[in-house]
């Protein structure tokens, strides 16, 4: 008897936990509607740059929904990861690296929506030649990116300049000219504090 009381007791504390569980999930599902809904209301979905989630792999860890510091562009719907705010997404790919199945990939947006972009060689070399594109011009924000592109970018330019051999040009010519690299922001100015 005393078992069957332990036994009753010990499944209506496991039944109050799981009932719990369950509203909290329910309660975070309709918030992920709403910003699904909310999402539709402000864009056409991501500009460029953003993961596309492969719901056969995706395992419901919710890694990728909270490593983004975007805030909700990632939620879980049905025990899935979604895109709910893809206008926001701007290509920091950390949910991709956090996914432990691999079931986030990073891609461009499809042609119609990024009509805009360049078209670029697998070098960021536009269809003029000798004019490469790094960055967000090519569909992807975020300096990191931008570094990385510029570095191969000039690579490139570098293994071509090897490659042509001959005389070095004249000093008054660049062998590599960067455009729209940011701007420098000036130091505050410190004034000594004055004595009393």
């Amino acid at each position: 008897m005393d078992n069957l009381i332990s036994f009753g007791l010990a499944a209506g504390i496991i039944l109050a936990f799981l009932l719990l569980h369950f509203r909290k999930i329910r309660k975070q599902e309709e918030r992920t509607r709403a910003a699904v809904e909310k999402g539709k209301l402000h864009s056409e979905g991501p500009r460029a740059q953003h993961p596309q989630i492969d719901a056969n792999y995706c395992i419901g860890c919710a890694a990728c929904t909270q490593v983004c510091p975007e805030g909700d562009v990632l939620a879980m719907l049905g025990g899935k990861a979604v895109i709910v705010n893809g206008y926001k997404c701007i290509g920091h790919s950390l949910c991709a690296e956090v996914c432990p199945v691999g079931a986030i990939k990073m891609v461009m947006a499809s042609p119609s929506v990024g009509a805009d972009l360049p078209f670029l060689s697998p070098e960021y070399e536009t269809s003029i030649k000798n004019l490469f594109i790094a960055g967000e011009l090519g569909g992807l924000a975020l300096i990191k990116n931008a570094i990385n592109q510029g570095r191969s970018c000039v690579d490139t330019i570098a293994s071509r300049a090897t490659a042509l051999g001959g005389p070095r040009p004249a000093s008054d010519i660049y062998d590599v000219l960067i455009v729209g690299a940011g701007r420098r922001a000036s130091a505050p100015r410190c004034e000594p504090l004055s004595e009393s």
